[in-house]
Order: structure tokens, then sequence, then C-alpha cells
């Protein structure tokens, strides 16, 4: 099974967001030996738990540390930005690590309202016509004129590049038609809600049109891991990530819990019971248990790569469940 790595570079409590961007680099230069095949970093803005608010500045910085892992984005909030400045961006991009960029789209805002009003500096949010502008990128991107009035008379700089691998962002399956229309790969966060079926990759399959930026059919499936040598570490590890979980369901944003800090977090039952609910979000054992659950979904749903997020508190705990993972179903 392939492996592949979701930052979305977490602040935990005493550190700051320069320390997190520097252990994105870090995890990613292991991810790198350990033959993970990709690195993506998220999107998200106006918090200050995660410090992944520019992806094409980060994976830019880390293509140049790393040597053969693809880096790119999971994803570019496509609503916000000019489909010229993407295709710019990532044609660059590409340009210098030819072969090794990923342009992940996704249609969701990345933030709360606040970021998105800000972000359209207080004009109406670009959020209708998203696909329109998907079309758009790949038209940039490929030297072609865009069939959107907005980009007519304009061409991208630079051009004649290698095309970076294009991949649509979804978690409820609505994108996945859209996704095989396109000709561009599946990425599905099923550590957002667990939605997950067979039928939506199957239906990507069928409808799927090769294109300049994926010749056949691709599926990543993404999920929230603690790996640890032994089960109760692995459980003691994961509660932390239990509560942010919980706390991010109530609307409020904080700072990861230490492990320490989570055992003595007071949870009513219907805590309890969310977070056991969950789980399903969340995959917590030893290397060999996570493997197995990961096999098995891909036995069911037929996907051809595996992305982990691992979110813990304490850094040296991310990069061994990074490890642990890699050592079972890296071959």
């Amino acid at each position: 099974m392939k492996l592949s790595i979701l930052d979305q570079i977490p602040i935990a409590k005493g550190m700051t967001a320069q320390q997190a961007l520097h252990n994105s680099v870090a995890l990613a230069k292991q991810a790198d030996d350990l033959g993970y095949e990709r690195f993506w970093l998220a999107e998200h803005h106006n918090t200050r738990t995660l410090a992944s608010s520019a992806p094409e500045i980060t994976a830019s910085f880390i293509a140049g540390q790393t040597k053969r892992i693809h880096v790119g984005t999971g994803g570019i909030m496509m609503m916000h930005y000019s489909a010229l400045k993407i295709a710019e961006q990532f044609n660059t991009l590409s340009a210098f690590a030819p072969g090794r960029i990923d342009l992940g789209l996704g249609r969701a805002p990345g933030g709360d309202y606040a970021a998105t009003y800000a972000l359209a500096q207080g004009k109406r949010p670009f959020v209708d016509e998203q696909y329109n502008k998907l079309m758009a990128i790949q038209q940039l991107m490929a030297g072609e004129r865009a069939e959107d009035q907005a980009y007519t008379n304009v061409v991208t700089t630079p051009a004649k590049v290698p095309l970076a691998n294009m991949w649509l962002l979804g978690s409820t399956g609505q994108s996945a038609a859209k996704a095989a229309e396109y000709g561009v790969g599946y990425s599905f966060a099923q550590f957002f809600n667990g939605q997950a079926t067979k039928e939506i990759f199957d239906l990507y399959r069928q409808r799927f049109i090769p294109s300049d930026f994926m010749e056949t059919p691709q599926i990543i499936v993404s999920y929230a891991a603690t790996v640890a040598e032994t089960e109760d570490e692995a459980e003691y590890r994961a509660k932390s990530i239990d509560i942010s979980r919980l706390q991010l369901m109530r609307g409020e944003l904080q700072q990861a819990l230490t492990p320490e800090e989570a055992q003595d977090y007071p949870l009513s039952e219907m805590d309890l019971a969310t977070i056991a609910q969950s789980r399903k979000l969340h995959l917590v054992g030893t290397k060999q248990q996570v493997a197995e659950q990961l096999q098995r979904d891909q036995e069911q749903y037929g996907f051809e790569e595996a992305m982990i997020n691992s979110n813990q508190s304490i850094f040296e705990h991310r990069l061994e469940s990074y490890r642990l993972l890699a050592e079972e179903l890296i071959k």
C-alpha cells in the first residue's frame, strides 16, 4: 500500500508557529527517507492552533529540502484565489521540481466567516462555479486559452513546463463525479466524517476521463491515526486528539492538550459516547492493528493510497506514529 502524509502543521502548547513550521520540514524529511509517497499541506485560516495558512509556500520550501517525495497541497481553497495565480504558482513549482508537485484543490473555505470575508477583501466570497474555476486552472496551466472570460486575454508564465499532478478533495462523495469528469485524482477525507463507500469510488473510476493532469484514475483516502508500540500507549496518546475533535464539534478551537493533561480532562457520559462514535474517524493502536484496518478498508473500497494525519501534541510522538506505520506497510 502507498502511504502519504497530510500535515496541518499543528501548534502545540508552548510552541511557536515558527517551531511548528520547522517541525513540518523535519517530518517531511523523515517521510522522504521512510518511503512515503507524498507530503501534503492543508490550508487553514484564522486559527492559532494550525500554522498551515500558505500551503503553496510551505510546499515550495519542503520540495527544496527533500529528494524524491511528491510535495503538494491538500489543498488550495479555490474560492479565495484567481485561477491565473494558482496556475502560475504551480507551474513555477513544477518547473523547479518536475514530476514531484501535486496540486490538490478544495472547495471549502478553510476557515470561518471572518477569514473568508477578509480573504475576499470585504467583498462577496467566490463560492459559486468553483468547478468552472478548476477548468480554468487546467486550461491556463496547460497553456491553453481559458474559456472563462476573466482569463481570455492572458497567458500563464512560466509556460511549457511539466504539469503538476492535480487532485480534487472531497468528504461526502459529491465531488467524485467531477473529479472523474475533469480527469484528476480524487482525495477523500475519511477523517472528516467517515462516509467512504465503495459506490463513491466505483463511480469515480467508471466515469474517469484521462487528462493531461492524470492518465488513469487514482484515489487517496485520508485518515487520522495514532500509532504506538503498544495499544495502551496508543490509547494514552490518542485521548488528546479525541478531546480536540470533541472541542471542535463544540466550536472551541483550542491547542491540543498534552497526553498528561488529557487524562485529567473532565468528560461527561455524553462526551464519552461522542468520542466512542468519533473513533471511526481516528485509527488508534499498534502498527499491526492500524495497518490491518487500513488493509481491510483498502480491500473493501479499492483505493490505491492511504494518507495519514497524526496531530499528537508531542512532536516525537508524531514522528514515531509515522515511522511505525511505515515499518508495517511500506515494503
